[in-house]
């Protein structure tokens, strides 16, 4: 089943390869190597990486609809908040008693402004399976609803990006309200615990960048499942003449539809998984801009590819840490000119430049036999 998969597809084959390496090597480093010496990783780097990684999921779902449905979503960062959202509000129900308020129920933001008692949609965030269930239904079922209406109607190009833009600042306003009750602008923080286990202890961070290389492990095959299977060249023939494939008489909608949610979900699982690594969770995540970041990061790696969203969600948000280490003020320039020459001189990402090469020395090899 596997090797049917990832049949052909080289790049999936090394990239999977290269995580489950990191995947053990890298908690190995921490652990099994002394503070001091120059392999040893350390525990902020491991929770970088596992943030990068949940980007890198992120990146995946957006390819798995932009580059095989030919739909350009500009609305995923709206996803990946509410599965984070979900997962935070779990976490704010742990703190318990421990807040700041000393409220075994209230988080301290609904003490601080007044609450009397918990919203009915808090209810059942105090019990983990329940969290998760929420992290995959939320975002799915939104995903559901906005696909239904907007390929029903034959919504798409531009016009879809726009409504998928409109969606994700609509939430982003709607969050930053407080009577929403979902902790207004300061979003949901100070977290403690998971599943018992202290977020701040190290072992917690190394088990939270283990899911995460897992999370991307398994959203990678399931994603080379689906386009591999009927539904994928079906995918793929809408992307590319979608009245024909209407004409023989698939029902574009419905193929257009479950694929949209599946990468939705993904986005949702990315969120979960962010969420207790950086700490907090926000309204900032629904901004715009950052569904347009993500965009760039799968042209930057390869469009149609999967492996190569990953490889540009690792650069960009690698080179990201690094500009607005050595040089914040430049990052938003740095990030267009990106986009810009990536659209120029790299087409197909930086991972067609190297599928060109090896293409080339095929075509070259078989002329001389």
């Amino acid at each position: 089943m596997l090797k049917t998969i990832l049949k052909d597809d080289h790049g999936g084959q090394l990239l999977l390869s290269l995580l489950l390496v990191v995947g053990f090597t890298i908690p190995a480093l921490n652990l099994l190597v002394p503070q001091g010496h120059f392999l040893h990783v350390e525990t902020y780097t491991i929770t970088l990486l596992g943030k990068y990684l949940t980007y890198a999921l992120l990146a995946l779902a957006v390819d798995l609809v932009w580059g095989y449905l030919g739909i350009l979503s500009l609305g995923h960062g709206a996803f990946f908040a509410l599965g984070g959202y979900a997962m935070g509000m779990y976490l704010m129900r742990q703190i318990g008693d421990r807040g700041v308020y000393g409220d075994p129920v209230l988080p301290d933001f609904m003490v601080f402004l007044n609450w009397k008692e918990l919203p009915w949609f808090w209810h059942g965030f105090d019990m983990f399976w329940f969290a998760c269930l929420m992290v995959v239904l939320v975002p799915g079922v939104l995903a559901w609803g906005f696909g239904s209406l907007a390929f029903r109607s034959r919504v798409s190009g531009v016009y879809l990006s726009i409504m998928t833009q409109a969606m994700t600042f609509a939430l982003m306003l709607a969050f930053f309200r407080n009577e929403m009750g979902f902790g207004g602008n300061n979003g949901l923080t100070d977290f403690k615990d998971l599943l018992g286990f202290s977020l701040q202890s190290d072992s917690t961070r190394i088990a939270l960048f283990v899911a995460s290389v897992v999370a991307l492990i398994a959203g990678y095959l399931i994603c080379r499942a689906v386009i591999s299977s009927r539904l994928g060249k079906i995918a793929v023939a809408t992307r590319d003449a979608e009245s024909r494939v209407r004409f023989i008489g698939y029902n574009v909608d419905q193929f257009k539809l479950w694929i949209f949610v599946l990468s939705a979900v993904l986005a949702g699982i990315a969120g979960a998984l962010y969420v207790p690594q950086v700490g907090i969770i926000n309204p900032g995540e629904f901004a715009p801009l950052n569904s347009i970041e993500i965009v760039v990061w799968v042209a930057l790696g390869g469009r149609a590819t999967l492996f190569g969203a990953i490889v540009g969600a690792l650069l960009i948000n690698y080179a990201k840490s690094w500009f607005t280490i050595e040089f914040p003020e430049v990052w938003l320039f740095a990030l267009g000119s990106l986009f810009v020459l990536a659209t120029l001189f790299l087409p197909k990402g930086i991972t067609g430049l190297f599928s060109d090469s090896l293409f080339v020395k095929s075509s070259r090899k078989e002329a001389a036999l």
